[in-house]
């Protein structure tokens, strides 16, 4: 019997040993590390690390134990150490099925605060609310805010628009309980990270007119998915092999939330599935044209879109509606946006979605400040607070985000 549990041990062992230098070379074989990207070795680390366990959880998903994103989520969630904070007073709560966490200031205030309701990133798939507990607690007390988190249900078991309805549904609940919570009505900003910034677009568009609510003071998006339209701009080509986001990675997620088939991968990419006449009149919010020069180095522009295929448009039509690209919304939703905050970085393949919504939106006159992190890269906030694992650019862009909620 011991035997039988020293061979198992050893087998693995040896999985597991196998698994991670599989991890080290797929890193190497795959990867590009920008040179302008602070302490590479620690990225480069941490990448293994993460395509580690993704690797696992996929042959988890394949043995139906577990599903990847599940597993995913339960490593990161068992790694993340939440802190207490003895300024700020945290509370667990449900809007109707929805788990939400509030982060409230502890001291005393003469007056009603600011209320900052935050969508958490992870592409639909990762991310939950401990995982951004500690970031949370921070845009709490530096900004004098009381801050909402709202927890949505996610992938595998919720696709396409369960998000956004989630979301939506919390804030609503939110906005209509403010004074009870101590929160200016006046002053109420939403914020969103990665996909979280895609539902945070959706919801202030989705609450423009709504007379019988507070309005959003303003819209705080840090490098934000605004499309699924357009793949073949500058930072998808210079990004695309970039940590933590890659080409491979974003489309998947994409097809699993959407529910397309994957095979429709490359008509995605080359935009034949957009229709002729949809492209003409989408071409002046979505076309590369309207990416800044500085940002098109080593940019070769392809002909975009290709051949018009039916059959991939009837299976991703979806993509083309405002509610998924936000960006594709009517002149006057634009125009009565609130001000914003946006924040991109330069070795992120999203950075371009930024700049697309900066230029979308001046356009309509909608006030815009702008954050550009020169070395900072997909996902850096959630690393602010990992002290190992810890990137400058990550504290750069929360400091930022607090200076500018401060101000309102």
């Amino acid at each position: 019997m011991v035997v039988l549990f020293l061979i198992l041990l050893l087998g693995l062992s040896t999985f597991y040993m196998g698994l991670f230098v599989w991890a080290i070379f797929n890193h190497f074989l795959t990867t590009d590390v920008p040179s302008a990207l602070q302490h590479p070795v620690k990225f480069r680390s941490l990448h293994c690390v993460y395509l580690y366990v993704i690797t696992l959880g996929n042959i988890l998903e394949k043995m139906r134990i577990c599903s990847m994103p599940k597993f995913v989520c339960f490593i990161h969630d068992v790694m993340s150490i939440k802190k207490k904070d003895p300024k700020v007073v945290v509370t667990d709560l449900r809007f109707g099925t929805i788990p939400v966490r509030l982060f409230q200031p502890k001291e005393a205030s003469c007056s009603s605060r600011r209320g900052i309701i935050f969508y958490h990133g992870g592409a639909a798939l990762f991310g939950s609310l401990n995982l951004y507990h500690n970031m949370c607690i921070f845009l709490a007390r530096e900004a004098d805010s009381v801050l909402l988190a709202v927890g949505y249900r996610k992938l595998p078991d919720h696709h396409y628009p369960v998000v956004t309805k989630d979301c939506l549904n919390a804030t609503i609940h939110f906005l209509k309980s403010l004074k009870s919570y101590g929160v200016d009505p006046s002053r109420v900003v939403v914020c969103g990270e990665s996909a979280g910034g895609w539902i945070a677009v959706q919801i202030t568009q989705a609450l423009v007119g709504q007379n019988d609510l507070p309005q959003i003071r303003a819209q705080v998006l840090i490098y934000p998915v605004i499309q699924a339209v357009n793949f073949q701009l500058p930072s998808i080509q210079q990004n695309q092999n970039v940590p933590f986001l890659t080409w491979d990675f974003l489309i998947m997620c994409i097809c699993k939330y959407m529910a397309i088939d994957i095979s429709w991968r490359d008509a995605m990419l080359k935009g034949t599935f957009i229709p002729p006449g949809t492209w003409k009149r989408y071409r002046k919010w979505l076309s590369s044209d309207n990416i800044p020069k500085r940002f098109k180095k080593k940019y070769q522009e392809p002909q975009f879109p290709g051949p018009f295929n039916e059959a991939a448009y009837l299976e991703t039509k979806h993509l083309l509606d405002v509610e998924n690209a936000p960006i594709l919304a009517d002149d006057e939703i634009i125009a009565q946006l609130p001000e914003a905050f946006l924040v991109s970085c330069e070795n992120d393949i999203l950075r371009d979605h930024t700049l697309l919504y900066k230029k979308r939106l001046e356009d309509q006159g909608v006030p815009v400040s702008w954050y550009h992190v020169e070395d900072g890269f997909h996902g850096c906030v959630v690393f602010f607070d990992k002290m190992l694992f810890f990137f400058p650019c990550s504290l750069k862009v929360l400091n930022a985000v607090v200076s500018y909620i401060k101000d309102i």
